[in-house]
């Protein structure tokens, strides 16, 4: 992946720093961003290549829209990787019923906005051949108990690829790596770093993505 231009965001932790360090270990350039400078620090000095942290909050379109400009100081964006998220209960036991209208407003304006706004500011900067990975889960597809806000946040997250995957160039693809052990599951499930490289598969190797699911069997399948 030499010379690629890659972006992710929600990149302090979690799938998004495990999935920078992986693109920089393969030879890509990334630009990350978090809502704090000082979370991406640690982050940075453990890539084992070129990573630009950026201050810029998905909330936020003037953010987004500077967070883009600097990645195309590089060229032209070959990858665009929207992971930043938030689940603001407890996995498994937030009834959507019992959501407070903040915590629901701010879970859509982060993992549903944050998305759109994310894809909507790369594609001025996008490369012709460039991919849209939005990292997503079944309780997208699946009705799941107590996973309130944040799983209509993912359902919405999924709609928004195949829309942009019907409306622009680009390939847009959602990228489930399963349970992933993060803040947003409780640290429950598999390490970050072992489905990082899901990623750079997706973002590079696997076929028919526009539109499509690339799941664990898909990824599995194809690299076994």
């Amino acid at each position: 992946m030499d010379e690629t231009n890659v972006v992710v965001t929600g990149a302090s932790r979690g799938i998004g720093a495990s999935v920078v360090r992986e693109f920089a270990a393969a030879g890509a350039h990334v630009t990350c961003c978090a809502r704090t400078m000082e979370k991406l620090e640690s982050v940075v000095e453990s890539a084992a290549g070129p990573v630009t942290p950026v201050r810029a909050d998905v909330r936020d379109e003037f953010d987004v829209e500077r967070l883009m400009e600097t990645a195309a100081g590089e060229g032209a964006i070959d990858v665009v990787v929207a992971n930043a998220a938030v689940n603001h209960g407890s996995a498994g036991e937030s009834p959507l019923g019992e959501e407070p209208y903040t915590r629901f407003d701010d879970t859509m304006r982060t993992n549903l906005r944050g998305v759109f706004t994310t894809v909507k500011e790369s594609l001025p900067h996008l490369a012709a051949d460039a991919r849209i990975l939005v990292p997503s889960g079944s309780v997208a597809r699946e009705s799941t108990p107590g996973m309130g806000a944040y799983a209509v946040s993912k359902a919405g997250a999924e709609a928004l690829v195949r829309g942009f995957a019907a409306d622009v160039d680009q390939s847009a693809a959602v990228v489930d790596p399963g349970y992933v052990a993060t803040d947003l599951s409780g640290g429950k499930g598999r390490d970050p770093d072992d489905v990082a490289p899901m990623f750079v598969w997706a973002a590079s190797d696997a076929d028919d993505v526009d539109g499509e699911v690339l799941d664990l069997r898909a990824w599995k399948s194809a690299t076994r």
